[in-house]
């Protein structure tokens, strides 16, 4: 280490230090480039502070901290209404669905509405000609007695006189079959075929003999699919309250023959979109909905304001993070003729602020999807979309507290044990992962058709990590079919063997990964972390220094000034002048030890 030289043991000589950028080799026989590698480690050291420790630095408000906060207390609040708000439509609308089941289904049952597993009772089919028809019957029957409904049904003319009601059939073009010998006519193009039933007069509709009368002959192996569509009109005064008050909505209920498999069994649903519409009330109902509107709407508001605010200080933040990093990186190779590591490079990508952002852009689009459903501006229902931006927004901003509880030490053990532990359960991952995938496929493939739970690829993939997790095992092994019994003792092996090797093997192996990440972490905490050349050059920063006021130069306030003093030679700042002997010395020492 080269001595410092007594001409320069008067600090007050540091401002007299100029530099001419027409003369660079004064430029470099000057102790400007100590000056620069101080200013550097000081920025540095600033830049990786936590919040607490930059407010003790500078004493400047924590705008982002705050911010932040605010945002976490708006956006749950709106959360909590819209997750009430949408508990209520969704509920309205899946009874109200229950309701037109049992009003315009032939053979609906209580027992369907309730899921229970294994399924108490089989799909709701017809296997009959005249069961199809009686169904079409039985749905035109309750649409024209919707008054003898106790719901409050209403049909959509606005004279309330019987709306269009459609069915549409979807035949193949050619589709005849002779079974006795073996042979068919057949044409693939599906030919859709639209008709008014609601032209019939009265309450009770025979379809066989209107489909003839309107030259409509239904060839049932060629019949692919037939749709029964009709509107209603409902009001809704379960949503009335002190400030609000009640909903009228619009359901397209479509009823459905499923026959492309054509095996015989003809599946019947029934499905009912929901429209919201605005209603135009009642004189006397003397309560209307402004209070609720404009409150709800400066809610939206103030959480979009607030996260517009939040993403362009975080998108800030990131991009002079950015800059910053090539500022070090063009410091390093000139004074140590290397370049920042990728790993070092990575310190400067603040992942936190990214999950922000993404955060920030989701509450943003979900709340103004919020406001357009409350002024009633979609056509279609848009609950589901709205609540998927907003979940996912909210619960990035709640993963966001981990990282100011990442701040003390206790709570930051499992951030670090996470993170020294996923480069090394991600590569577990996929090797389990693979495995997964050839006890998926096999399953689906061979079990599939005997067994409930292996019917498609999904179900497989939900019964394996059921079975992983130790749920309904033993309904897993019963349940299967005893038609073959090769089938039944490969079921048997198959599931033993899935059972023992992720269970006894695979979980354990995976745990013992992350206890192994834990164990480092712990260590690291009694001996030390392991520290890059970046890491190296910033050193340790103590709570004097912090507190000092050496931070508050406005040498560090910018990017810019420190970029120009890498770039040229400028007039030696007077906060840095005040920096003692000592500092410089250990910056001398931190270079000699680096190159």
């Amino acid at each position: 280490m080269e001595s410092v030289s007594p001409e320069y043991d008067n600090t007050e000589n540091y401002e007299e230090e100029t530099c001419n950028m027409d003369n660079h080799r004064q430029c470099r026989n000057s102790l400007k480039p100590l000056l620069t590698e101080e200013k550097m480690r000081r920025k540095l050291q600033f830049f990786f502070m936590n919040p607490i420790e930059k407010w003790e630095a500078k004493k400047r408000f924590p705008y982002k901290f705050v911010v932040q906060l605010i945002k976490i207390v708006l956006v749950t609040v709106q959360l909590c209404l819209f997750a009430y708000h949408q508990y209520k439509h969704v509920n309205y609308t899946g009874d109200n669905r229950i309701a037109f089941s049992h009003l315009f289904l032939r053979g609906w049952d209580a027992t369907r509405e309730i899921n229970v597993y294994p399924p108490a009772a089989g799909p709701l089919a017809v296997y009959k000609e005249e069961d199809f028809y009686l169904t079409i019957d039985y749905a035109y029957t309750g649409y024209a007695q919707l008054d003898k409904a106790i719901g409050p049904y209403s049909y959509a003319n606005e004279d309330n006189t019987m709306s269009d009601m459609i069915i549409c059939l979807h035949q193949y073009k050619e589709g005849i079959i002779f079974g006795f010998n073996e042979s068919y006519i057949f044409n693939s193009e599906i030919v859709e075929t639209c008709l008014n039933v609601s032209e019939t007069e009265g309450h009770l509709l025979n379809s066989r003999e209107f489909l003839t009368k309107h030259n409509l002959d239904i060839n049932f192996s060629a019949l692919v699919k037939a749709q029964l569509m009709f509107p209603i009109k409902t009001v809704n005064f379960k949503a009335a309250g002190r400030i609000s008050p009640p909903s009228c909505f619009r359901f397209d209920i479509s009823i459905v023959f499923d026959n492309e498999d054509h095996d015989g069994q003809m599946l019947v649903s029934l499905d009912a979109d929901s429209t919201r519409l605005k209603c135009k009330g009642d004189v006397q109902f003397i309560t209307d909905d402004e209070i609720e509107t404009v409150l709800r709407s400066l809610l939206n508001y103030l959480v979009i304001i607030i996260c517009i605010i939040s993403f362009v200080l975080c998108s800030r933040a990131v991009w002079r993070a950015q800059q910053l990093k090539n500022i070090t990186d063009k410091f390093f190779r000139t004074h140590f003729g290397e370049s920042l590591s990728d790993h070092d490079k990575m310190k400067f990508l603040n992942m936190w602020y990214i999950m922000i952002i993404i955060n920030d852009l989701l509450i943003i689009i979900g709340s103004s999807v919020k406001e357009q459903i409350e002024k009633e501006e979609f056509v279609t229902d848009q609950w589901n979309v709205c609540s998927m931006f907003l979940g996912i927004g909210n619960m990035l901003i709640w993963f966001g507290v981990l990282r100011y509880l990442g701040f003390f030490k206790t709570y930051n053990v499992v951030i670090l044990t996470l993170q020294k532990a996923a480069p090394q359960v991600a590569r577990f991952l996929l090797c389990a992962l693979l495995i997964y995938a050839g006890f998926t496929f096999c399953g689906w493939l061979i079990l599939g058709p005997y067994h409930l739970k292996f019917r498609s690829l999904s179900t497989t993939s939900e019964c394996l990590f059921s079975l992983i997790n130790g749920d309904d095992m033993f309904a897993t092994f019963a349940i299967m079919s005893n038609k073959s019994v090769i089938l039944w003792w490969f079921s048997r092996i198959y599931l033993y063997t899935f059972i023992s090797l992720y269970i006894y093997i695979i979980l354990s192996l995976f745990i013992s990964v992350i206890m192994d990440a834990y164990d480092t972490i712990k260590l690291y905490y009694k001996e030390g972390f392991p520290k890059s050349r970046l890491e190296c050059f910033i050193g340790d920063t103590n709570i004097e220094e912090v507190s000092s006021g050496i931070f508050r130069s406005n040498s560090d306030d910018s990017l810019g000034g420190l970029m120009k003093d890498l770039c040229c030679c400028t007039k030696m700042p007077r906060s840095y002048s005040s920096l003692s002997t000592t500092s410089i010395l250990q910056a001398n020492s931190g270079s000699s030890i680096l190159v």
